[in-house]
């Protein structure tokens, strides 16, 4: 078996769920987050795009319900003993069949949750599920009770989001020296990805942003690769990945020559960050950070170019996305938290111009100042 952490810290985080569980009133849970169950079990696998469910009981029962390709992949990377398995075929209905092993475990009226806000749970799955559950047993929605959980890492956990960033950094030292007018796109993405898959790493839970010129006040993948211009300007979104922990960094590099409004913005983002690092303390809430990166945008008279966001929590996280729950927006009231983990992004993106400038850094939530897992300076380096 490949198991990434140890029995005695899978115990610990099934006694936490059974805990928040009781404390809810509820009898079970349904999960369907894929997070949820690498962190709750070890299972690591992309069968969750099908139907799939992991049950927890407040009682600690466990049952897994998929397909027969995921049967051996359940059985190597998690401990979940009760494997159940619904059969491809027309007309098939999984959530009856869930239903029907909820039955048999004595849960016909019980309170359930469900993680309804998940990948891993379609629409159309998810109106199948509440057809099949509609007089057996009331289900509300659950989907933060274990993401509250994983927020906060343990001692393992940092070990590898430690890992991941260490591979991040590589990926950057990597594009650095690849990054140069006339660079082709797709040969700095090898040069980043290549680092970190030598280095051990996994795949991201979504693409590496990458986009010159214009495109470098994107913030999204999309298809298409492109040699750099003489003078040019390139933005990179990438997390190293470690064991699907994730650790991100982002960055505008220019290319060619370096202009006065590069250098504006870049000092505006650094004292947005510095003020931004000031509010991310244990007990304050977190809609605060967000709250210092517009106070300094926008006295520089910048509000039209920065985000209604500033970066998220980080942690082990399955495609299509690496954001974790929580998010750094106004009045968010969530507090932070001692060994929370996030990106912090300082973004400012000028239509006008065409001028982007996007520093961005992975951090661990301390006593004091948070730490900075990054080992590359945010000063503006230009190729």
């Amino acid at each position: 078996m490949t198991f990434h952490f140890t029995t005695e810290e899978f115990d610990s985080r099934r006694l936490r769920v059974q805990a928040a569980l009781t404390a809810r009133g509820l009898d079970g849970l349904l999960i369907f987050r894929q997070e949820s169950m690498y962190w709750l079990t070890g299972y690591d696998s992309f069968g969750y795009v099908f139907f799939q469910c992991l049950y927890l009981g407040a009682d600690g029962r466990l049952m897994l319900l998929t397909r027969a390709p995921d049967l051996r992949q359940a059985r190597h990377t998690s401990l979940i003993a009760d494997i159940r398995i619904w059969t491809d075929r027309a007309g098939a209905d999984p959530a009856v069949e869930l239903r029907e092993i909820l039955r048999g475990f004595g849960l016909a009226g019980k309170r359930l949750g469900a993680e309804y806000d998940a990948y891993g749970l379609t629409h159309a799955n998810g109106l199948r599920l509440q057809a099949a559950m509609a007089g057996f047993a009331p289900i509300e929605d659950a989907s933060e009770l274990i993401s509250r959980l994983r927020a906060v890492k343990s001692p393992a956990e940092l070990v590898y989001v430690r890992r991941a960033a260490r591979l991040a950094d590589a990926a950057l030292r990597a594009a650095h020296d690849a990054i140069r007018p006339g660079a082709f796109e797709g040969d700095i993405l090898a040069a980043m990805q290549g680092a970190i898959l030598r280095g051990g790493g996994d795949d991201p839970a979504n693409e590496f942003i990458i986009g010159a010129g214009r495109d470098a006040l994107l913030c999204r993948y999309f298809s298409g690769r492109k040699h750099l211009a003489p003078v040019d300007q390139i933005t990179l979104e990438f997390a190293g990945v470690y064991r699907h922990y994730h650790a991100c960094l982002m960055r505008t590099v220019p290319v060619g020559r370096t202009d006065d409004r590069q250098r504006r913005m870049h000092a505006v983002c650094l004292e947005a960050m510095a003020a931004a690092l000031a509010e991310l303390r244990p007990g304050r809430p977190i809609g605060a950070v967000f709250d210092a990166y517009t106070r300094i945008c926008d006295r520089a008279g910048m509000q039209a170019h920065r985000l209604n966001a500033c970066g998220y929590s980080l942690g082990t996280t399955f495609a299509p996305n690496w954001m974790d729950w929580p998010m750094f927006y106004a009045g968010n009231p969530v507090l932070a938290e001692p060994d929370m983990v996030f990106f912090l992004h300082m973004i400012l993106m000028d239509s006008d111009s065409g001028t982007a400038m996007c520093p961005g850094f992975t951090v661990r939530v301390a006593d004091g100042a948070p730490e900075l897992l990054s080992g590359m300076s945010l000063d503006l380096v230009a190729r």
